[in-house]
């Protein structure tokens, strides 16, 4: 009878804050109309309002350790660079994985909102180890060629259709882990990419549905070694982009209603502090919506599913001369909204 009452208060106040953020935009429209301002500013105040509501809604959802903690646990970024809410302090009947948790659906995303109103007990930054945001998918898929600016850089067509291919689930490593450069390589390269993770199973989705089956989005670093990608292996992608350690993560998955539009967002890589990749995401050739319709013919996308979608230009390799990669190298992949990943290179 407890859980039904504070299910039944929760939804009462989730209905609430809607109708007090429609009721504002509606008193904000109002005023707004009796004195003379353009439609242009009407607008950019509206959406700047629609914005800050997204944004205060969304969670920073993490995997992570402790030395005293007994293997991964699930947590709340309580901010980008903030603290951590161990999750499954606050409910043990929480999965301790984030493909489990996913798995759960909106059950689970409920008991994380409540954890995250509750002002639970932070962990101190210092005191976590981050691992990344999704370990063991069952996909990750990746696109080619997805970036307007990165195709005038190579001076190739914008494809007309996505370029997929994919990555190994080993790959994977966390915000702050190691780069190792593998012997067989010496042609490793840096690629900033925006990732999504899929929350909801699907096939045949349709482009009009696809934000549905959607979780959230974070960062991702496409390492790749150049060689194997373009000359070896028959010129496949797959060896030169799967070696271990080179599909970094994180620092969070930030839940979709947490970004106000994920094609339009500042991303950049910095090698050693230079900027050497810069551009947005609204640069993207298949946004979210397509790269799910698309892949979803061929194969069932499963929660935890990750998709990194495309590279801006940059890169080392069509560089003059090509610059790769070097033991003792930082890379730090950014996204606005989304966060800072740092790796070094071993």
């Amino acid at each position: 009878m407890m859980k039904v009452m504070e299910s039944a208060e929760g939804d009462e106040g989730e209905r609430g804050r809607k109708q007090d953020v429609v009721g504002f935009r509606r008193r904000l429209r109002k005023v707004l109309m009796l004195v003379p301002v353009s439609k242009t500013l009407l607008t950019a105040v509206l959406q700047n309002h629609k914005v800050i509501c997204q944004l205060s809604r969304g969670m920073r959802l993490v995997q992570f350790q402790t030395p005293y903690l007994k293997g991964p646990h699930l947590g709340l970024e309580e901010k980008d660079g903030g603290g951590v809410i161990n999750l499954n302090a606050f409910d043990p009947s929480l999965p301790k994985t984030m493909r489990e948790f996913l798995e759960q659906g909106e059950t689970a995303l409920s008991v994380a909102k409540r954890a995250l109103e509750s002002k639970q007990p932070i962990l101190k930054r210092s005191e976590v180890t981050f691992l990344s945001p999704i370990t063991q998918p069952d996909k990750v898929v990746c696109v080619g060629m997805n970036y307007v600016d990165h195709c005038k850089e190579q001076n190739v067509p914008v494809p007309t259709e996505p370029i997929i291919f994919s990555k190994f689930g080993s790959s994977i490593v966390g915000p702050y882990d190691d780069i190792v450069l593998p012997s067989k390589s010496k042609e490793v390269d840096w690629e900033v990419e925006l990732a999504f993770v899929i929350g909801k199973k699907g096939k045949h989705i349709k482009a009009t549905d696809a934000m549905a089956h959607v979780a959230g989005f974070t960062v991702a670093h496409d390492v790749s070694a150049r060689d194997w990608q373009m000359r070896r292996n028959g010129k496949q992608w797959l060896l030169g982009k799967t070696f271990d350690t080179f599909c970094p993560l994180g620092p969070a998955l930030v839940t979709k209603d947490g970004v106000a539009d994920p094609h339009n967002l500042k991303i950049c890589c910095r090698v050693n502090g230079e900027v050497v990749q810069s551009s947005s995401t609204k640069q993207m050739v298949f946004k979210t919506e397509d790269l799910i319709a698309w892949v979803s013919q061929f194969v069932t996308l499963y929660p935890g599913d990750v998709f990194l979608t495309g590279t801006p230009p940059g890169v080392g390799v069509f560089r003059k001369p090509p610059v790769f990669l070097k033991k003792g190298d930082e890379v730090q992949c950014e996204i606005e909204g989304l966060g800072t990943i740092i790796n070094k290179v071993v």
